[in-house]
């Protein structure tokens, strides 16, 4: 004030609307006490009225004395002293100029007064005195149209801000729309006239004045406007309360539409999960390969497609659930239960249920297809060795069944019994093959073969054919027997050529069958075995050739004798059927054609499983890059969850650069995923080169994601919490610097004993549940502590305490269920209490409010959100409308006592 006072006298022009401004502010105080002045200069100098004006103002009385000019200076000289005991500083003016009625003086007394008791005590958002007004006049004119207050001169001299700050409090008085910004006069002297004739606020400014003053004189527009502050100090009080309520209701409303929110994702991720978990369950076997390709290329792109946002979804619902609850924790409401079966862990539950069956789905894929592969396999392997054997046994029957020894001589009996007995030799070497026709049978049976009937019917055939051919060969050897007698001669050679003819013959058919069989391999050792065996038939093949040469040779000793003794052959043997014609042409086909493309495929094979070994050691090396570097990364964060290293923002910021790094390297897991992708596509089941499988990576993958985005959530949660409660940084390292000291194993929760030492470590005594430390001890503090508790905590507080940090009863508390208690039992916030006293306001002292008073009070969303939610008041001085508001404000608040 001192310093206005000054600047007041040193720009101070006497002028008539000072003595207008002035007059009119003190006659608007001195008629309260039934008086007036009328000339501001001259009613003023013997003090009286001054001191009643004062006396009106602050409410002190202080008795004048009268008549002469010392009691005149005595008078003045008190109101001066009153002034100056209020903390204004008065410079240059004194008693005797008040007296000899110098106007200057005057005026800058009364400036002065109106400063200190008018002006200075206002206090808006932490702002007073001229600032303070100038910012609740900009609040209140904000919404008006042609408004806006930025000075206390040329901000109103079109009149409008004077009508919007009353059309504000008392719309009914003004129609603000129809007053326009070109006719100033007009607007200006409504202002006065509404003002005076309503608001009890005497006319201080002249319109026609303001208006032809270039820039209208800020004293006396601060005069006049402090006059509307203060009529309307009461609605102040009133808006004060409104905010108080709408910020309540602001967070209630919120953590509602997150609740809601929660509950939608949550049902949508379980419906999900309840569709897919059938289709993953679904073990219904396909008939051929293709079918279960086509299985697996669906379930590919189930993987691919539809898995990964699902993966996000959960991730987020966990995110949203753990910030809903502490947004909860910090408004002081009581914490959110979803509903039945939606729970974070039920969906978990849920999760791992799905994973299961995805898992089984896909070895059961995997073995189906080998299974499918093996029974082509052994398809094809029946179908040609049935077909040998049919080959072979065609026109058997009806050679065992004629009767041609009956009119032969006796070398041609004998010849026939000997050619019997080669046959039984042949019968019996085919007795092998008939034998894995009918194994392979069983085993296609045994696998659920799809066309087994028809195998089955094939089967049955032989072996019955098989039966009959054995009981025919046994009727022909009795019957040959029977005329042995009568028949002696037999030509040696051809017995002889007909036994080693047989069995080579046989030998060289077993080879070609051998040589033409279907072959199924799934590694280099096993390609490598078949061609160690295939080189080691082809090193018996020099002997076989010195035994056809032998048996050739047989043949030709046959036809030497026969060419020297002058014998007539029949030109066939007649112990075999077996030619050397047959044989020379069997064994061109077995040396020169089957042998080379035998060679061709197993090199073939070899190549290929050359490449699919290419195939195994790029995804190993991949792998055994990438599953280290995952399970680094997961270490690196559990370390940097529980360090303390710069401020949570810093924190915060480090944990995101490490969630871009570990995002960065995606593509190394889409790499490694194509690898896999061809890996399966050529049919590789083992791999011998890593202990790493696809879905291990899979899984650690996205429990690194999860791990580092729940890190990062964690940080977040502590700066709300450490924003809303005024926690310093120091007092969070030191939360967190005891909380780690007591996790033992850093598992980032501590059980219930570790908890308790804890708290006492920080100086908190539960012995006194009413007590409220600072959190910090000294060391003779801590151990008298330690000795008068007997190191233990009292049962009752510490079962309060973990009512509070732990309410599912998992026995475990973690490092925010801490954060929030410690900062609840060290800060302040709203109450049940504070609500009610502010819906109070809003009622005018009443115990009850209308729908009227809300809606006028409040913004119309939350009005009608407290109409809607708000009980009838049934007290008796009540009435119809009356509204409940003291149980809304308690059940805003939850049952709970904190």
């Amino acid at each position: 004030p001192s310093f206005l006072l000054i600047e007041f006298h040193s720009t101070f022009l006497l002028d008539s609307k000072w003595f207008i401004t002035f007059t009119a502010w003190c006659n608007s105080h001195l008629r309260k006490a039934g008086t007036q002045i009328d000339n501001i200069e001259e009613d003023f100098r013997d003090g009286l009225k001054l001191m009643l004006l004062l006396a009106v103002i602050s409410g002190t009385y202080t008795s004048p004395q009268r008549k002469m000019r010392v009691h005149k200076i005595n008078n003045v000289n008190k109101a001066l002293d009153f002034i100056a005991s209020k903390g204004v500083k008065l410079v240059s003016i004194g008693a005797e100029e008040i007296v000899d009625g110098n106007a200057k003086m005057t005026l800058g007394m009364i400036w002065t007064i109106i400063l200190r008791f008018a002006i200075q005590d206002i206090s808006v958002e932490e702002t007073s005195a001229k600032e303070g007004l100038l910012l609740w006049c900009q609040r209140k004119t904000a919404p008006y149209k042609n408004v806006n207050v930025q000075n206390f001169h040329i901000s109103w001299k079109d009149g409008l801000a004077f009508n919007a700050l009353i059309h504000r409090h008392r719309p009914e008085l003004i129609d603000y729309d129809k007053l326009r910004k070109d006719d100033a006069v007009t607007n200006l002297n409504n202002a006065f006239e509404v003002a005076e004739k309503y608001l009890d606020i005497p006319k201080m400014l002249d319109a026609e004045d303001i208006v032809g003053t270039l820039r209208p004189d800020e004293k006396a527009i601060m005069t006049y406007v402090s006059c509307f502050y203060h009529a309307f100090s009461g609605a102040q009080k009133a808006e004060t309360a409104a905010n108080r309520i709408c910020k309540v209701l602001a967070v209630n409303q919120e953590n509602e539409h997150l609740m809601e929110d929660y509950e939608k994702l949550a049902s949508d991720l379980l419906e999900w999960i309840r569709r897919t978990i059938p289709w993953l369950e679904n073990r219904k076997p396909e008939k051929t390969m293709a079918e279960m390709q086509q299985k697996l290329e669906d379930f590919r792109d189930y993987r691919r497609v539809h898995k990964p946002p699902k993966v996000q979804e959960k991730c987020q619902l966990e995110i949203n659930f753990n910030t809903l609850q502490t947004k909860l924790r910090l408004s002081n409401r009581p914490a959110f239960m979803p509903s039945e079966g939606r729970m974070v862990s039920d969906i978990n539950g849920a999760w791992h249920t799905l994973e299961g069956a995805e898992k089984g789905y896909e070895e059961w894929l995997l073995s189906e297809m080998r299974r499918l592969e093996r029974l082509d396999h052994l398809a094809m392997k029946f179908r040609q060795k049935a077909a040998i054997h049919e080959c072979w046994t065609e026109g058997q029957e009806a050679m065992l069944t004629q009767k041609d020894y009956e009119t032969a001589s006796l070398s041609e009996v004998k010849a026939l019994l000997r050619k019997h007995e080669a046959f039984e030799s042949d019968l019996a070497a085919h007795q092998d093959r008939v034998e894995q026709i009918a194994a392979i049978a069983q085993e296609l049976n045994e696998l659920d073969y799809y066309d087994s009937p028809s195998v089955n019917t094939r089967c049955q055939k032989i072996c019955e054919q098989w039966d009959i051919l054995g009981s025919l060969t046994q009727k022909r050897r009795e019957s040959l027997e029977r005329t042995e007698k009568q028949l002696e001669s037999i030509d040696e050679l051809y017995l002889e050529y007909a036994k080693r003819a047989a069995p080579f013959n046989n030998w060289m058919e077993g080879a070609m069958e051998d040589l033409q069989d279907m072959f199924i391999v799934h590694n280099i050792e096993e390609i490598q075995g078949l061609m160690t065996a295939h080189d080691q038939f082809k090193s018996t093949l020099p002997e076989a050739n010195k035994e056809r040469e032998a048996i050739q040779a047989i043949q030709a000793e046959v036809q030497k004798i026969a060419d020297y003794n002058g014998i007539r052959l029949s030109g066939t043997n007649p112990y075999t059927t077996i030619t050397p014609e047959s044989i020379d042409e069997k064994w061109e086909k077995v040396a020169m054609q089957l042998v080379p493309l035998r060679d061709q495929a197993l090199q073939e094979e070899l190549t290929k499983q050359q490449s699919n070994d290419t195939l195994r050691s790029k995804f190993a090396n991949q792998a055994n890059i990438v599953g280290p570097w995952i399970q680094n990364k997961m270490e690196e964060i559990g370390r940097i969850s529980i360090e303390m290293n710069g401020t949570l923002e810093d924190q915060l910021t480090n944990l995101k650069d490490y969630e871009q790094s570990i995002i960065d390297y995606k593509p190394n897991i889409d790499d490694l995923e194509s690898n896999h992708t061809l890996i399966q596509e050529a049919l590789i089941f083992d791999n011998k080169y890593t202990d790493y499988t696809m879905e291990h990576l899979r899984v650690g993958w996205e429990q690194l994601l999860t791990t580092i985005a729940r890190t990062i959530n964690e940080i977040e949660n502590q700066i709300l919490t450490r924003d809303a409660k005024g926690i310093s940084q120091e007092q969070l390292h030191e939360y967190r610097a005891s909380f780690n000291h007591f996790d033992k194993d850093h598992s980032g929760a501590l059980m219930a004993e570790e908890f308790k030492a804890c708290l006492i470590s920080l100086g908190y005594d539960v012995e006194n549940d009413k007590q409220k430390r600072s959190g910090q001890m000294v060391s003779d503090d801590f151990r008298a502590l330690l000795i008068s508790t007997g190191n233990s905590l009292g049962d009752a507080e510490f079962a309060r305490i973990m009512s509070i940090v732990d309410p599912n009863n998992s026995g475990a508390v973690t490092f925010q269920a801490f954060i929030d208690f410690m900062s609840r039992e060290t800060t302040d916030t709203d109450t049940a209490d504070q609500v009610i006293a502010s819906f109070k306001i809003l009622a005018g002292d009443k115990n009850f409010i209308t729908a009227e008073e809300l809606r006028r009070e409040l913004p119309p969303d939350q009005a009608e959100y407290c109409i809607a939610r708000m009980a009838p008041y049934t007290g008796p001085d009540g009435g119809p409308g009356a509204l409940d508001y003291m149980s809304f404000s308690t059940a805003l608040y939850g049952e709970s006592d904190l």
